[in-house]
């Protein structure tokens, strides 16, 4: 279900043949840059490497290959899902938009064109069986890339001989994009929609499934810890310049009418809220901006190092900026994770504390819908989970925050609910009663 204003208003729109053409310039973009940090040779040595390593978190391509080829790997993994996109004869909505640009984010970090494709596979192969439109499973095509690592980790990381290692990747693959599509659509009652990293939380059960069983054959699966350092200038000047031209792009289709921002402001987020639908498409662009410069800003901030898994995390954020996110309510939870870090083993400009604290936005619709106190309290709590899970799942599930996420959402919501309706009670029943019989009441 996609949450939309009772009355539809009308805001400047982007015909699809235009939107396709942006994100092709989006994702070639990425693919000029490689040959600014690397030569051909070594992207494209660099680029094999990726194919062909495991992809385990926190495996940052940037500095198992090296930039030029982390960079041509983001490329192509945009083009990639634009491809399939049009394949299944789908529009480019606020839902697809979070789908292509976090699979752009995790192209730094985790998913690559061989280790994703079984996945994909898998969910149009559910999509055939069932006799469903292809565009019914696209979303957990997209999203459930989130276990590539599980492809790459049976072909490449568990000393198998390498055609079975390549075919056991495979056929799990496409098991796992098989199962999701319909996992995806149960769960989401679990965490009644107020975590936006739905088919993430799924991923962690199917990943936690998976490792026990490798386990139980005596296979290690580990997380890992492949990490650069020292591309903080180049990176953040990349960034902002990018997440400018979304602004600017967003303010040209509005033709500089902010009425659409200000409906994308005024809603929780909480799943599905596509706001292309709610504010426009110049209005999304314009909050998915925002959001770019404001994570990259706060990342600096805090003293952090651009690296793979936070280019990752900055991009998702901008994705969901066109499906949940906006920049009012993603504050909450940001802060929460980050004051939190401060009363743990772990520092703050540690990688792992900082992608929490830019997933952590999973749980924005909580402080969009039950205020920003709740949103804080969201955000302490998803740091302290997210933290310890991984060990579950070893690493196979790039979404190890969407997980944790969906965790404190099953726990936190049903709390704020009573409240919530408590509080609704107390209020009618104020409005109710007559003063003079309050002493009779009390």
């Amino acid at each position: 279900m996609i949450v939309v204003s009772e009355e539809r208003k009308t805001f400047p729109e982007l015909s699809q043949k235009n939107m396709y053409l942006l994100f092709i310039l989006f994702a070639l973009s990425f693919g000029a840059l490689a040959f600014l940090f690397n030569s051909p040779q070594e992207i494209w040595t660099g680029f094999w490497v990726i194919m062909s390593s495991p992809a385990n978190l926190l495996t940052d391509y940037i500095e198992l290959a090296n930039a030029g080829a982390a960079f041509l790997n983001v490329s192509i993994m945009t083009l990639e899902s634009l491809l399939i996109v049009r394949l299944c004869k789908a529009k480019i909505n606020g839902p697809v938009i979070a789908g292509i640009l976090i699979i752009t984010g995790f192209s730094f970090f985790g998913k690559n064109f061989y280790n994703s494709l079984p996945i994909i596979l898998g969910a149009f192969g559910f999509a055939k069986a069932t006799r469903i439109p292809l565009e019914k499973s696209l979303l957990a095509a997209l999203f459930g890339t989130a276990l590539s690592p599980l492809v790459s980790e049976l072909s490449f990381g568990e000393g198998l001989p390498l055609p079975l290692g390549i075919f056991l990747g495979s056929i799990s693959g496409f098991i796992v994009g098989f199962l999701l599509p319909p996992l995806a659509r149960h769960v989401i009652t679990f965490t009644k929609g107020f975590s936006l990293y739905n088919i993430g939380f799924v991923c962690g059960l199917i990943g936690t499934v998976f490792t026990s069983i490798m386990r139980n054959f005596g296979r290690e699966v580990e997380s890992v810890s492949i990490l650069a350092s020292g591309y903080n200038s180049p990176f953040s000047l990349f960034l902002l310049i990018l997440f400018t031209c979304m602004i600017l792009v967003g303010l040209i289709v509005s033709k500089g009418d902010i009425k659409g921002f200000k409906e994308i402001l005024s809603r929780s987020g909480q799943l599905s809220t596509d706001y292309i639908e709610i504010g426009g498409v110049g209005a999304t662009f314009l909050n998915m901006g925002l959001l770019g410069i404001f994570s990259t800003l706060y990342m600096l901030l805090l003293g952090g190092e651009l690296n793979g898994p936070v280019l990752g995390g900055i991009f998702c954020i901008v994705g969901f900026g066109a499906f949940g996110k906006n920049i009012k309510t993603v504050i909450a939870p940001m802060l929460g994770a980050t004051i939190m870090s401060y009363f743990t083993l772990y520092e703050t400009q540690d990688t792992n504390v900082l992608i929490s604290i830019l997933f952590v936005t999973a749980l924005s619709p909580i402080a969009g819908h039950y205020g920003t106190i709740a949103g804080f309290i969201a955000g302490a709590l998803h740091l302290t989970l997210v933290v310890n899970i991984g060990f579950l799942h070893g690493g196979i599930n790039l979404y190890n925050n969407g997980f944790a996420a969906g965790l404190v959402a099953a726990i936190l919501v049903p709390f704020l609910e009573a409240l919530h309706y408590h509080k609704v009670g107390h209020e009618r029943l104020d409005q109710e009663v007559n003063p003079a019989d309050e002493v009779e009441l009390s």
